[in-house]
């Protein structure tokens, strides 16, 4: 988000916009009843790794595949813990849960482990139950958030080109 030879003008600029992002999604989630904490962890995830439109894809996809995985987690739970007890059902399902998504982190595409935490994070932290519904609602406010993580990024290049204020390096 900022590189050594920005200029003050920059610096305060890349500020600007993302406190104006940050201020947008924020407004966003809360205008579309979706948890604004949630919104923050795709936010998060788009500066996790990468800092381009591909990367945010596959970033939040991470964190979509998280949120998932941490669903059926919390469905594993309940249904094994009525006959194993939770103190053994929530480590037998983390345990799997961790073989399969650190497991995952070697895949050519797809491979942020921080962004599957990041989604996994999200869907035990919210406390909802398990549906389908649910996890649209908090991968939408992760959408929200990348999405205002890019922009963020690079609006204040584009503006900095309009206006002629870039320095070129080489």
């Amino acid at each position: 988000m900022n590189h050594p030879r920005t200029s003050r003008q920059g610096y305060v600029l890349i500020t600007v916009v993302a406190a104006v992002s940050a201020a947008i999604a924020s407004a966003t989630a809360l205008a579309l009843s979706l948890p604004v904490w949630a919104m923050f962890m795709g936010w998060i995830a788009f500066f996790s790794r990468g800092l381009t439109t591909r990367s945010t894809v596959e970033n939040l996809g991470c964190v979509w595949l998280g949120i998932s995985i941490g669903t059926l987690a919390a469905t594993g739970i309940g249904m094994l813990a009525p006959a194993l007890g939770v103190g053994v059902a929530l480590p037998i399902v983390v345990f799997a849960v961790a073989i399969v998504v650190v497991g995952i982190r070697g895949m050519p595409v797809m491979n942020n482990l921080l962004a599957y935490f990041l989604g996994l994070v999200t869907w035990f932290a919210s406390e909802l139950a398990p549906s389908i519904e649910n996890v649209v609602q908090l991968a939408a406010a992760g959408a929200i958030g990348s999405a205002a993580g890019w922009v963020s990024h690079f609006a204040p290049r584009w503006i900095l080109r309009a206006t002629g204020s870039v320095r070129q390096t080489t």
